[in-house]
């Protein structure tokens, strides 16, 4: 807690004494394009981080299910691989593109490798769980596939286990895109 603690701080005087919010946060998409999450703001985000040799891979399907079902109503389905749970995403973006739209014909937004845990855990992250911790209390993510549901005002509205599909999550993404 107290690391989190300081690392707002941190922020905050970085930004100015500006509260940072999640669409201050950089990233890069899976072809190496810098961009902030300002592109989602008044967007519901699903943020996953994902793996493409991983017992949950099969979650891409319903991912992308929920992306084609409500992207035009507002919501933002993004792919974040992680390679720390027994190297299970140990492509390159090249092939993790390739491998997402041949075999699962994903269209919603992935992005380029990221850390979700550790001393290199990207800012994201660091973000994410501050906002919403795991089972017990902890912040650390478990595995592949924890989900975080984000309203369209940047706040984190809940965090969902690797084992929780995307069809479970359906009536949280309605409500929040209401």
């Amino acid at each position: 807690m107290k690391i989190v603690l300081m690392f707002m701080l941190f922020v905050n005087l970085l930004f100015g004494g500006k509260t940072m919010s999640v669409y201050d946060i950089k990233v890069k998409d899976i072809n190496g394009q810098e961009l902030t999450l300002e592109k989602y703001k008044n967007k519901v985000m699903l943020v996953v981080n994902v793996a493409s040799k991983c017992g949950f891979t099969g979650q891409y399907e319903g991912l992308e299910k929920l992306h084609e079902k409500y992207s035009s109503k507002g919501l933002a389905v993004l792919g974040f691989p992680c390679n720390q749970f027994l190297a299970q995403e140990p492509g390159s973006e090249k092939e993790i593109k390739e491998f997402c739209s041949l075999t699962y014909g994903v269209k919603f937004d992935m992005f380029s490798k990221i850390d979700v845990n550790g001393n290199n855990t990207h800012p994201l992250y660091k973000f994410l769980k501050s906002s919403s911790s795991g089972i017990m209390g902890t912040d650390m993510i478990k595995w592949n596939f924890t989900k975080f549901l984000v309203d369209k005002n940047g706040k984190v509205l809940k965090r969902y286990s690797p084992s929780t599909t995307p069809a479970e999550i359906e009536k949280d993404i309605i409500k929040a895109l209401q």
